[in-house]
């Protein structure tokens, strides 16, 4: 029970519930208890660490307050002992070692600790350290530790803190006191998280920092005149805080989080200084920050000229403020206006302005402290008293030039500022105490100005030259005759002059810069093979520099003349750009070229240039290319070997998506090609020959390549002829003739020059073969051994010699009838034409005959002259034995030909040109050409051969009738024959004839004996047709056959009537 009345008793004060018990917060402070949602405003979530209730954190803030700031440490270190504790700290909180923790990270941590409440880190910081009592980092002239050699040098230097807040410019020579940390430099120690709250400097002055060595130091900083905004800021933030101490940024304990302020608009900057750096913070520019880790650095203040109304300023501040002043602002100024002729003329004009300020508001205090009835006034030097005994006891400011006392409290005084502030007493009991009269200031001011007055004429001319705009602004030489007034009145050295000169000196420069640009040329730079010099301005640079003649104080005539040309060049630019930036086009090269040809026209660095010429080759090559892909200029079509230099050329390119493009298709319209021409090259040499369909089907695969394939066309070729070919034999298959032996022999040569394999090629070879064996044969069955004649002529025509025994007319006869016959025969269309030539050539055979054997016979007449003949195959008179040929009818001597086995049978014999054949038998021939039809192919040898055969038959036909005819009027006769005539012999030189005469010879027997003999067959009517003739003819007249005369009327001559009584004779005669 008694464990259930304490439960009960944690309700919440708010609510009086004990529910949600896991959100019931208990006071550290009184425990009592509440729930986080009933507080207002509400937690969210349960707080760490100790926790107050509203009533505790009313009573701890009815509490008097007390002044916020830093402890003072309790030990005393070294440096040494400060940096080994420094470094510890560091590296055991971040558990690393020192140099290897960022920057980043120590920052973030030092928020983050600043920003809780959780948690508690210290550390120590060894601020504001005296120098003049602890030494200075930099060397100083008589102090405690021994200059080395190297450092005298530092001992004079500008930027040794030491001499820095007393030098000449520093308005703080003329205070007369060492102000620690002020003019004499304050000394930093610092270790990780060690800080310097946000503040701003004593009087708004200038302060300089330098880190001499160790880790970073962090900076936050804000602009001057952003310092009022950062004020109302942290008042706003933290209100109470400034209620209790109005000047609380002013004692270095407040620090807030730069984010913070940069979200309600406070600009701020931060920065890490390193050592060997230095930090300068301007008048009133608030900054704090902290130190990264063990480091030392060094501080000191300095005053300039233009901080003078700043100043002034910053003692009204600190009277508003109750804060006191490090020192008077109104004794520098009088001290400095004691030593107007010494002054420099710029200072001089900045006190002569102060010292207006200072007196009238002084002659308007001590009007205002007469008419409250202050009438006692006393002279009181100020100045010997020290400042801290003569603070206003109200604003604690410093007096200097006036204040008010009262004997009911001695060594008490107020500025008369504070006039009502005094006492109680009457007023009548003040006494003004005064350092000046009012007669006393203005000499003073007067001095001063009048040692300023010079100056300020000038100055206020070279201020207005110098801050003229646009059209107002004056020319070059106004500047130079200002300088050569400073140099004329020796006006001191100072920023005003300096900047003058400098902005002369910069317009002079420029305006030379500028005129060399606008010729075209530079002193001081070159042009090298036409390109752009190494040292040539950029765009930007030139840009600048246009900007900079504009905004410089004067005007310069090559401004506007400068201006139109960088006009010209951004316009360049621009078009460059766009050209640039569109796709690559081969119609762009004029463009490109013109835009360079203009650019050259400038003297400026131009980085468009070599991207123009880069463009420019890649349009080339475009264009190149288009031309080469171009049906009209070139309808080939690309070549391997264009290609091939394309993609050379391509390669040297600079890379872009369009180039690019073009080479890949390029490449790979290459590739392809190569691999046709290759597959093409390989099916063209393959040993066998591949098949139509493959050779057709790499075909389809070249379709679609645009390229010229001299293979592959080859390879087109070729399929084509195949096809023709083997379209060729098709027709010769389904055309229902027989095919002609040249047809198949051109054929079989057509189809070995096609490296294809045709099917029917080898059923035509062995066809041709076949009757290429077929003319062997036929060759061996007609011809003699080693015969001068085709087989052709063996069965066609007579094919003599050019010989002088011939007439002119019977050898043009033979020539012209005889020697187209084989191609009479190869161009007939088929056998019936072949017979129809093969009939003419036998009329004609004959009618040529005809003439030979009346020219040979005519040779032979009696009255002939023996010694001029030419017979035989020498060609020699007749001679002795000689042989006459039935056939021609011409003589040869006995001992040229070969005669007859045996010279007294009664067979016909013919001269070697006339026995063209072995003459076989008609079934041999028979034979020959019944093979000869199995084969199926028509020949001209076979024509000649059926036409021989048919020819043959019908002279049989022809003969038997004849030779039955005769037969028959022989048998009707008692008698039979005639008996021969008497052999004539003749001896000595005449010649001897040994014939048969026979009066009534029938002239149809000898034409079917001449066309008998005609045959090259060996047929048995030619022998009776012989013996016949030799036999003489019957008595008795017989009927004629129907058979066509051997020759016809139109074909008589002279040698008619003489053949007709001629002597059959038999082929053995004798020449005398």
């Amino acid at each position: 029970d008694i464990y259930r009345y304490h439960v009960d008793l944690y309700v919440c004060l708010m609510c009086g519930t004990g529910n949600d018990e896991d959100r019931l917060l208990l006071c550290d402070g009184c425990d009592d208890s509440y729930h986080t949602f009933c507080l207002i405003p509400p937690l969210s979530d349960v707080p760490k660490g100790d926790w107050r209730c509203p009533k505790c954190l009313a009573q701890e803030c009815s509490k008097p307050q007390e002044a916020f700031g830093f402890e003072q440490a309790c030990r005393d270190y070294s440096l040494k002992s400060f940096g080994e504790m420094a470094d510890s700290f560091k590296s055991d909180y971040f558990n690393m070692p020192v140099h290897m923790v960022p920057t980043e990270l120590v920052e973030k941590e030092f928020w983050r600790l600043v920003g809780t409440i959780e948690e508690d880190v210290t550390v120590e910081y060894g601020a504001d350290i005296a120098s003049k009592e602890f030494g200075s980092g930099f060397p100083i002239k008589g102090g405690k530790f021994k200059v080395a050699p190297h450092d005298e040098k530092y001992l004079q230097c500008g930027w040794n803190l030491n001499n820095m807040a007393m030098m000449t410019p520093s308005v703080l020579t003329h205070v007369t006191a060492d102000i620690c940390g002020m003019t004499l430099p304050w000394l930093y120690v610092g270790m990780c998280f060690s800080s310097f709250c946000w503040h701003i400097e004593d009087h708004w002055s200038y302060s300089i920092n330098y880190l001499h060595w160790g880790e970073p130091k962090t900076w936050y900083g804000a602009p001057g005149f952003a310092a009022e905004q950062l004020e109302a800021v942290m008042k706003k933030l933290a209100p109470e805080l400034f209620e209790s101490q109005p000047d609380l940024l002013h004692q270095l304990v407040t620090i807030m989080n730069p984010n913070t302020l940069m979200a309600h608009g406070v600009p701020i900057y931060r920065t890490n200084q390193c050592a060997g750096e230095f930090v300068i913070t301007f008048p009133r520019s608030y900054h704090s920050g902290f130190n990264q880790g063990f480091n030392f650095a060094e501080a000191v203040n300095f005053c300039t000229v233009d901080w003078m109304p700043l100043g002034r300023q910053c003692v009204e501040h600190y009277r508003l403020l109750n804060r006191y002043c490090v020192f008077s602002h109104d004794e520098m100024v009088c001290n400095m206006a004691m030593k107007a002729d010494r002054l420099d003329v710029v200072l001089a004009s900045a006190v002569q302005k102060d010292m207006r300020l200072m007196i009238k508001e002084e002659r308007e205090l001590r009007d205002k402290v007469r008419k409250m009835g202050v009438v006692q006034c006393e002279l009181f030097k100020y100045d010997l008293l020290a400042d801290d005994e003569r603070q206003c006891v109200k604003c604690r400011t410093t007096c200097y030039l006036s204040a008010l006392t009262c004997p009911c409290r001695p060594g008490v005084q107020v500025c008369l500022h504070h006039a009502h502030d005094l006492c109680s007493c009457p007023v009548s009991n003040y006494t003004l105490n005064y350092r000046f009269t009012l007669d006393d200031l203005y000499p003073m001011m007067n001095a001063v100005r009048q040692r300023a007055e010079s100056y300020d004429e000038w100055a206020a001319r070279v201020t207005e030259v110098m801050e003229a705009k646009l059209d107002k602004k004056r020319n070059v030489n106004v500047f130079r005759a200002l300088l050569e007034e400073s140099d004329e009145k020796s006006f001191p050295e100072n920023d005003l002059l300096r900047q003058l000169r400098l902005v002369t000196q910069d317009a002079e420069k420029c305006s030379s810069v500028a005129q060399q640009l606008l010729n075209g040329k530079r002193q001081t730079r070159y042009r090298t093979g036409g390109g752009n010099s190494p040292n040539q301005l950029t765009v930007e640079e030139m840009r600048s520099f246009v900007r900079q003649l504009y905004n410089l104080p004067c005007s310069l005539t090559q401004a506007p003349l400068l201006k139109e040309l960088l006009n010209s060049i951004e316009d360049f630019q621009q078009h460059s750009e766009k050209l640039l930036s569109d796709e690559v086009s081969a119609d762009s090269v004029s463009e490109i070229e013109s835009l360079l040809e203009e650019g050259s026209q400038f003297d400026v660095f131009l980085p468009e240039l070599p991207l123009l010429r880069e463009r420019l080759e890649q349009t080339r090559w475009l264009a190149g290319v288009q031309q080469a892909e171009d049906p009209v200029s070139n309808p080939c079509g690309l070549s391997l070997d264009c290609m091939r230099r394309l993609i050379d050329r391509g390669v040297g390119l600079t890379p872009h998506p369009s180039t690019e493009r073009t080479m890949a298709r390029l490449q790979e319209l290459l590739t392809i090609s190569e691999e046709m021409e290759e597959k093409a090259q390989a099916l063209l040499k393959a040993r066998p020959p591949e098949s139509l369909e493959t050779l057709s089907s790499m075909l389809t695969q070249v379709d679609g390549v645009p390229a010229y394939l001299p293979n592959c066309l080859l390879l087109q070729d070729t399929v084509n002829r195949a096809k023709e070919w083997l379209q060729e034999a098709e027709d010769l298959q389904v055309g229902g003739q027989t095919p002609v032996l040249s047809s198949l022999s051109d054929m079989v040569l057509r189809a070995h020059a096609i490296p294809v394999r045709l099917e029917p090629l080898d059923q035509l070879e062995v066809l041709v073969s076949e009757v290429q064996a077929w003319k062997e044969s036929a060759a061996k069955t007609f011809l003699i051994k080693n015969s001068p004649f085709t087989l052709l002529e063996v069965r066609l025509v007579i094919s003599y010699q050019s010989n002088e025994k011939y007439s002119v007319e019977v050898f043009k006869l033979l020539n012209g009838s005889f020697y187209d016959v084989e191609r009479a025969l190869s161009d007939s269309k088929d056998s019936a034409s072949a017979m129809f030539t093969l009939a003419e050539v036998r009329l004609k055979e004959q009618e040529s005959l005809c003439l030979l054997r009346a020219a040979n016979e005519s040779k032979l007449l009696p009255t002939a002259d023996c010694a001029a003949l030419k017979v035989c195959v020498c060609q020699k008179p007749p001679m002795g034995a000689m042989l006459q040929c039935e056939l021609c009818r011409d003589a040869f001597h006995s001992v040229c030909v070969r005669g007859p086995s045996d010279p007294l049978d009664p067979e016909d014999w013919l001269c070697p040109l006339c026995l063209r054949s072995t003459k076989p038998s008609l079934a041999k021939i028979q034979t020959l050409l019944s093979s000869l039809q199995r084969i199926r192919v028509r020949l001209p040898e076979g024509d000649a051969l059926r036409y021989m055969i048919e020819r043959t038959g019908s002279w049989q036909r022809r003969a038997r009738g004849v030779i039955d005819s005769y037969d028959h009027s022989l048998t009707s006769q008692d008698c039979r024959g005639a008996s021969p005539t008497q052999s004539h012999r003749t001896t000595g030189h005449k010649r001897k004839v040994r014939h048969y005469i026979t009066d009534c010879l029938s002239l149809e027997l000898e034409e079917l004996m001449v066309e008998g003999l005609l045959l090259q067959v060996s047929v048995p009517e030619t022998q009776q047709l012989y013996r016949h003739l030799l036999s003489g003819p019957p008595t008795t007249n017989t009927s004629h056959t129907e058979h066509t005369p051997y020759l016809t009327p139109e074909h008589s001559s002279p040698q008619r009537e003489v053949r007709s009584v001629r002597l059959c004779m038999h082929h053995f005669f004798y020449a005398v």
